[in-house]
């Protein structure tokens, strides 16, 4: 996605987006920089408390971190300095994730989550609990969730060029957790980003109304008691097109790839396009699966999708 789409992209949420010239430029005195007032904090809840209800970017210095922030209000972008060089580990706020966003909205860009795990096995990278969310060039690995969130009917989330990998259990008492774990969202977009070595559940599960799944790969070789790649568990519109999805060996489930409506219906799915993908078995696995399975009976449009043998398109349950 070139630059200029994706910025276009963030504005529509209501999330600004700074420059990444203009953000390596700023001084970073201290770990956590305010670019608006060039105040630089030891912690990132300080840095976040600065920023109260107003719109602003925190800039991050490179190194692992053991902390977590809760961010009450505003829009925040949350930014690495340099890409990759940004690790938040080991600590939970709330019990819940190392972001726990309640706040307008919030843009998260170039960070790495990992190692994180809360009692009800529940702990992830980010947990939105309202507001807009955009995330990019970011990593989540070895958690038991990647992003969980609560319900927002208006609200909007967009993932692009990013990891989900070493994600998911179905272990502990609040039920299964998921590499991706969406709840009642308007809207959802992934879009080249990379499922990878589920550890249990779901890679991608949504109940958002309209979701847009597009370039991704979903790679369950070295998965582990995993289930279905995609689970729109309560109906959706909108595209799954032009994904790659390989199936592994070690599956709690392996009935289906894509599950539409195996939960209690909130959206209508008549006119979901499923186009243009490629699914298979991992090399030396021949099994039978469905590439969909439909819950909801509605008029799917699947066309052009390259199916491994053992793989039927469509079926009805």
């Amino acid at each position: 996605m070139n630059r200029t789409r994706s910025f276009a992209l963030l504005a529509l949420t209501g999330v600004a987006a700074l420059p990444a010239a203009i953000l390596v430029a700023q001084p970073v005195p201290g770990a956590f920089t305010v670019v608006e007032s060039g105040q630089s904090f030891a912690t990132l809840q300080d840095a976040v408390n600065a920023v109260g209800n107003t719109r602003a970017t925190i800039s991050i210095a490179p190194g692992t971190y053991r902390q977590c922030a809760v961010q009450e209000q505003g829009v925040i972008t949350y930014v690495a300095i340099e890409p990759g060089s940004v690790t938040f580990a080991g600590r939970s706020c709330e019990g819940k994730a190392a972001l726990v966003l309640r706040g307008t909205g919030a843009e998260v860009r170039g960070i790495t989550f990992s190692n994180l795990a809360v009692a009800d096995g529940n702990g992830a990278g980010i947990r939105l609990e309202k507001g807009a969310l955009n995330v990019a060039y970011a990593r989540f690995e070895n958690s038991q969730q990647g992003i969980l969130t609560g319900d927002d009917p208006q609200g909007r989330i967009y993932i692009t060029r990013s990891t989900f990998s070493g994600l998911g259990t179905c272990e502990n008492s609040a039920g299964c957790a998921h590499s991706l774990y969406i709840g009642n969202y308007g809207s959802l977009t992934v879009r080249e980003s990379r499922f990878e070595r589920g550890t249990g559940g779901h890679y991608l599960k949504a109940r958002a109304a309209s979701v847009v799944i597009e370039g991704n790969s979903f790679d369950d070789a070295n998965g582990r008691a995993t289930n279905y790649m995609i689970d729109l568990p309560a109906g959706s519109i909108g595209r799954i097109a032009d994904n790659w999805f390989v199936q592994g060996r070690d599956k709690e489930n392996y009935s289906a790839f894509i599950a539409l409506g195996a939960e209690d219906l909130l959206h209508s799915s008549d006119g979901l396009e499923v186009a243009n993908n490629e699914a298979r078995f991992v090399p030396g696995l021949s099994r039978n699966s469905v590439f969909l399975a439909d819950w909801t009976g509605s008029r799917i449009v699947m066309q052009g999708n390259r199916l491994a043998a053992g793989l039927k398109p469509y079926e009805q349950r």
